[in-house]
């Protein structure tokens, strides 16, 4: 895939600043006492564990429109700066931005994981696999050793994770399994777990901001309000998308209102059995599993032209804790950003002065 367009896509100054106010409050909310308080019986036990770095890579995903952006989710290890035709999105000067895209992405990685092995779910078939490995020649040239693996490459030992018979340091998780329930990934758990590696995406990263039930805690009444000032709970209230889980609203008025609502599992990622309630059948409705379906008040991406053809438009932030790391925008066309149309893809962004 090569990007839609190499010119740069221009978006104000105003929507950059609310875009990076609200990954950065987002992030606060993970040492903020009141919501951990909150929180805490409704994290798994891999989410326990607070690891010492930020979590690498985190994306914000926006729609922006009238009335500015709009959050659709958290991805919690974000890719897409890397396009196998064109290399890294280029990256464009701005204050926030400082450095080149390399270096901020190598400062990212402690000196001290000398050997990093980036791991995904039958990694030689990921569509990403080319984005990997441009990671893994990346940290090479900056002096680490780097594997990739599949999760059942790694073999658990007394002290350690091995992958053919060497020790490794950290995993670069671009696996999906983000709590490490699933079987293949319970040797990872354990060493996880016993501190025998570190792994980064981590699980609490995740649950505390990344898992779509976070979306709806947030319009929980009462619950940010007790947690943040009220500058911090607008800002909230103004980017987030109004959100609830499906059983806990009254089923048939969300049938009657369903145009204005999107439908998404809260367990899956990306725009994976995302569904527009416009476009739903009341078969189709009825068989939704209420308790992990999460309904999001519909905002249309946006519409930019590239050439004479018109594509839909979202802005992705690549955040390091409170570091802006990257942006890229997404021009699709279609349902969801699936890239399946002929000339969608990524782009460059750059913020009008």
């Amino acid at each position: 895939m090569t990007l839609a367009t190499k010119t740069p896509i221009p978006i104000s100054q105003h929507d950059f600043q609310t875009m990076l106010s609200f990954a950065r409050a987002a992030y606060q909310l993970k040492s903020n006492p009141t919501y951990l308080a909150l929180l805490a019986n409704k994290l798994p036990e891999t989410a326990k564990i607070t690891p010492e770095s930020p979590s690498i890579l985190m994306g914000y995903d926006f729609h922006l429109n009238d009335t500015g952006p709009k959050l659709i989710e958290i991805n919690n290890n974000a890719g897409g700066l890397w396009e196998k035709d064109d290399g890294w999105v280029p990256q464009y000067l701005h204050p926030e931005l400082p450095g080149d895209l390399q270096s901020r992405l190598l400062g990212m990685f402690d000196p001290k994981w000398k050997h990093i092995v980036i791991m995904d779910e039958d990694i030689l078939s990921q569509h990403m696999l080319p984005e990997m490995q441009a990671y893994a020649s990346l940290l090479e040239l900056n002096g680490h050793k780097v594997s990739l693996v599949s999760p059942q490459d790694l073999k658990l030992q007394a002290d350690a994770l091995y992958v053919q018979g060497v020790k490794i340091d950290m995993i670069y998780n671009r696996h999906t399994d983000f709590y490490l329930e699933s079987e293949p990934m319970q040797h990872i758990r354990q060493a996880f777990m016993n501190k025998q590696v570190v792994l980064n995406p981590y699980p609490r990263s995740y649950a505390l901001i990344g898992d779509k039930n976070r979306m709806v805690d947030w319009w929980r009444k009462g619950l940010l309000e007790s947690c943040v000032h009220s500058e911090t709970l607008n800002l909230f209230r103004h980017v987030v998308p109004e959100t609830h889980v499906l059983s806990e609203y009254d089923k048939d008025q969300a049938w009657q209102t369903r145009k204005q609502w999107v439908f998404k599992p809260a367990a899956r990622h990306g725009g994976k059995g995302v569904l527009l309630g416009k476009g739903m059948s009341r078969k189709r409705f009825d068989a939704l599993e209420t308790s992990s379906t999460v309904m999001q008040k519909l905002v249309p991406p946006s519409l930019i032209q590239i050439g004479d053809v018109s594509y839909k438009f979202d802005i992705r932030l690549y955040m390091h804790g409170e570091r802006l790391i990257a942006m890229a925008g997404r021009a699709w066309r279609g349902q969801i950003t699936n890239f399946r149309e002929e000339g969608s893809g990524w782009t460059p962004i750059v913020v009008d002065a």
